[in-house]
């Protein structure tokens, strides 16, 4: 139970805007839509969705009951795997704002089907739903592998370190053309580099690029 009435808790999350664990929704067209939005939250820190509300904080209200369905509809046929969320229903002005509280999953990834039925994963950065890259997707369906293996420090390996260390970044297509690596080779030492904590993606002008970590030394020889 909320120590304070719905009006005060709605408003109070309201006063928040949009930021990376939530979003607002005037209304559900389409829940394809909303399984985009669920995927993004599953797939990073989770988040709370409140419908009914306009991106400019404004109380609209939701129309109709069939809007509790299409969130049913999002979470169970349109997410894979199939999510779990808490929804909870506030009446505010004469209003009914839904709150959808999604967790973060702890299996990953979780992905959103669109209307030609294809996967596709998403990432939550700042207050924007992000399609994620196959290097996210890989360092998820890896996430349970040992990290006892080494990584195997070949030409490939010494380019990307010598790269970053002399660059701030670098995309996964300048790294395949430069390092003259294919996209799969490329996969999957980026991933490993992530789960070793060497390097990290980094989300810069609309795009994903890779760094070094800030904990890992730029003075590699």
């Amino acid at each position: 139970m909320k120590s304070f009435g719905d009006t005060d808790y709605i408003y109070s999350l309201i006063a928040e805007g949009e930021h990376q664990q939530q979003d607002f929704k005037f209304e559900i067209s389409d829940a394809r839509k909303i399984a985009k939005t669920f995927s993004a939250f599953a797939n990073t820190d989770g988040g709370k969705l409140l419908i009914g509300v306009k991106d400019n904080g404004r109380i609209a209200g939701v129309r109709s009951e069939e809007e509790m369905y299409m969130i049913e509809t999002a979470a169970q046929l349109y997410c894979i795997p199939e999510i779990k969320y808490t929804m909870q229903v506030h009446h505010i002005e004469k209003r009914t704002v839904l709150e959808v509280d999604v967790k973060e999953n702890v299996v990953k990834p979780v992905y959103a089907k669109d209307e030609y039925g294809k996967l596709w994963a998403y990432i939550r950065i700042a207050d924007e739903n992000i399609l994620a890259t196959p290097v996210h997707i890989r360092v998820w369906k890896q996430a349970d592998s040992p990290l006892g293996e080494l990584v195997e420090y070949t030409e490939r390996e010494q380019f990307l370190l010598d790269y970053l260390n002399d660059n701030e970044y670098i995309s996964f297509n300048q790294y395949c053309r430069k390092g003259h690596v294919s996209r799969f080779e490329a996969k999957i030492l980026l991933s490993k580099f992530i789960r070793f904590g060497i390097a990290e993606p980094y989300f810069v002008k609309h795009k994903f690029y890779f760094r070094l970590c800030n904990k890992f030394p730029k003075d590699i020889d």
